[in-house]
């Protein structure tokens, strides 16, 4: 059966059950096919717990742009300290790297939202493509809650961009539910989520929220009438 046509029929037979079993699940019927990508963001931590508390057999993945906030690579360091598990790390193209900030410099990304795109794509995207190549299953910590963007996603999607099915286990968790669970199983996180930042990226592109912005208002906060999105998460759909 075509995967597309799977993803339909995951999202009936899992619209009830908690996280954790369709984790389970998933990784025995696409043993070596599946993996989950962190940021190590508090919705990507609660993600990590499930799988590496469960030692299930699930690759977890992160991309280094080569410009992260020093919290979230201690971050990464707690996590695989406290699991005792490894995360597998994609790197840019060197070269792509280099090409961009010979010919635009280092702070190109401010200039428009084309020169940030672009250095999303090298730092980003690019990286995301290897990680994903060969796999059925992209597990991801989306919440419908994280943006107007992201409110008309399924539990389960089909990735146009990399011809796959995409897992949004924390879909319908609110971000008490987040904090919640993080508290309550003493799971690392990133510091700077409580210095309000709540959703964090590269270093020169965040910044923390105000109150009463949006979720995302901290991430290219230059930009006016921006999605606020990096192209890991865009598809035929829009997200």
């Amino acid at each position: 059966m075509h995967l597309k046509k799977i993803c339909s029929l995951y999202n009936e037979k899992y619209k009830s059950e908690p996280p954790e079993t369709v984790l389970a699940d998933l990784a025995s019927e696409a043993r070596g096919e599946i993996t989950f990508s962190s940021s190590f963001g508090m919705e990507d931590q609660v993600i990590t717990d499930m799988i590496f508390s469960a030692g299930l057999p699930i690759e977890v993945f992160t991309i280094d742009t080569g410009r992260l906030f020093p919290e979230t690579y201690s971050t990464f360091q707690s996590t695989i300290e406290r699991y005792g598990k490894s995360v597998k790390v994609y790197f840019p193209d060197t070269s792509m790297v280099e090409e961009l900030l010979t010919l635009k410099g280092p702070l190109s990304f401010y200039k428009s939202k084309e020169n940030r795109m672009e250095c999303c794509q090298i730092r980003k995207v690019v990286p995301l493509q290897r990680a994903l190549k060969g796999k059925k299953i992209w597990i991801t910590g989306l919440r419908a809650g994280q943006s107007e963007n992201r409110q008309n996603i399924s539990l389960f999607m089909w990735d146009e961009a990399y011809h796959l099915i995409k897992y949004n286990p924390l879909l319908n968790w609110s971000f008490q539910d987040i904090i919640n669970y993080i508290s309550s199983r003493n799971v690392p996180y990133n510091p700077l989520h409580d210095r309000g930042f709540p959703s964090i990226g590269c270093q020169p592109c965040t910044r923390a929220v105000r109150e009463g912005e949006d979720f995302r208002a901290g991430r290219w906060w230059w930009e006016i009438n921006s999605s606020k999105e990096c192209g890991l998460h865009l598809t035929a759909r829009g997200i």
